[in-house]
């Protein structure tokens, strides 16, 4: 047998065995997410399997998807998911995107993380395996501590070089979807790897993760390292982890490299993430709006890259400018640094922490002929309101540099 990927190794030891590529298993899981719309759909499933969870302690039900409610029927549906979380022991959880926050507070190195959500790979920039599931899978493992995960075969992306000047980790991923196209990875582990990896912190490493969903990757992931370890106890929660990698005969689906120091400010075009063009080619192109939020691009050190940009200047007239921080956490962060007031003076509105707008739910949903730069993750026709709205993925460095123009921007010219 051929040496093991870390998706592998990971697996095995979650299995209690060890595990070929291809095969099928039943692990115990670490950590169940769900959120305010697919745990309503998990209850029913639930209750026809068992009465209590295996351990409320490993479950995580978060309320951001459509928080606070936008409708009575939401309303509604959050009462439903709160009298389930009282019957079970379990707490809620009401301080941002699940998904950053469970970077932030709880994922922890070569953990598996099961959840009720499409971006659940986000996680990987931890070094865990985190897999995307459907609600009836969650239900499952609400009761069980189980799930059945067949191996993914294991792409691997090496990244060398340095990032230039006004370049970030979003343009570095846009232009790898445009490669693999948004389904080039299908139920396949992408591992992040190469020199320049050792450069990017655990932030930039979410945002090469949560994009992995986009080409359809089971998961994305980082090999856990010293980066890790940095951020683990920068959060206050540090404990050794063992640092697995994928062995050096291990076998890969394919080998893909990039030198990162020949990418450019990168723009995805309506209507699929696969259409990446450097930020020149639709440069001048009227918005009516942009939206710095999700679990892709509103961390802090997101908002940083904007207020650069932005200090002193004021957003362009008619546009709507959305600042929604990605947790409590970094709402406070900015909060006490000052970039809301900043923005807020800019004449941004501030959204409270949670997903908001990036699913066309609620706080800058939008209309017909709107059109929309955002550091969100999915551009697909109708995904953030109106199907006649077109939607440009970016950095927040390009977000930033439009919304001061009201034209997609350049945002080299704002940092001398």
């Amino acid at each position: 047998m051929a040496g093991m990927t870390l998706a592998q190794k990971i697996l095995s030891a979650h299995a209690g065995r060890k595990l070929a590529i291809g095969d099928t298993a039943v692990i115990s899981v670490d950590y169940v997410l769900a959120h305010d719309t697919t745990t309503a759909w998990a209850i029913e499933p639930f209750h026809e399997i068992a009465k209590r969870v295996f351990d409320p302690s490993k479950i995580f039900i978060f309320f951001d998807h459509a928080f606070p409610a936008p409708s009575t029927q939401f309303a509604e549906m959050h009462r439903k998911i709160g009298a389930f979380c009282k019957e079970q022991g379990i707490k809620m959880h009401f301080d941002g995107v699940c998904h950053q926050v469970m970077a932030e507070k709880f994922t922890y190195p070569n953990a598996f993380l099961l959840g009720a959500d499409s971006h659940t790979p986000t996680g990987g920039g931890m070094g865990a395996m985190c897999c995307g599931f459907g609600s009836t899978d969650a239900a499952v493992a609400m009761a069980t501590g189980k799930a059945w995960v067949r191996v993914p075969q294991t792409i691997r992306i090496n990244l060398e070089g340095n990032l230039p000047f006004g370049v970030y980790p979003k343009d570095v991923i846009l232009g790898i979807a445009k490669d693999l196209s948004s389904e080039g990875a299908n139920y396949k582990a992408v591992e992040f790897g190469g020199s320049a990896i050792a450069d990017f912190d655990v932030p930039s490493r979410l945002t090469l993760c949560n994009m992995c969903a986009e080409i359809g990757a089971k998961t994305g992931i980082v090999p856990a390292d010293a980066q890790t370890r940095a951020y683990l106890e920068k959060q206050g929660r540090y404990k050794p982890f063992e640092e697995l990698r994928s062995d050096s005969d291990a076998e890969f689906d394919k080998v893909l490299t990039y030198d990162i120091s020949k990418f450019e400010p990168t723009v995805s075009t309506p209507p699929d993430i696969d259409r990446g063009v450097p930020v020149s080619q639709v440069e001048g192109t009227p918005i009516t709006q942009v939206f710095l939020g999700s679990c892709t691009n509103c961390r802090i050190e997101d908002l940083a890259v904007a207020y650069r940009i932005m200090k002193g200047k004021k957003v362009m007239e008619g546009v709507k400018f959305i600042v929604t921080p990605a947790s409590r956490q970094v709402y406070e962060q900015a909060l006490q640094n000052g970039f809301l007031m900043e923005f807020s003076k800019m004449g941004a509105t501030i959204a409270p922490p949670g997903c908001g707008a990036c699913l066309g739910r609620h706080m800058g949903v939008l209309g017909d002929d709107d059109v929309c730069v955002s550091t969100s993750n999915r551009n697909f026709t109708g995904r953030m309101g109106s199907p006649k709205a077109k939607i440009y993925l970016a950095s927040p460095a390009v977000a930033a540099a439009s919304a001061l123009e009201g034209k997609i921007a350049d945002p080299r010219k704002y940092l001398k």
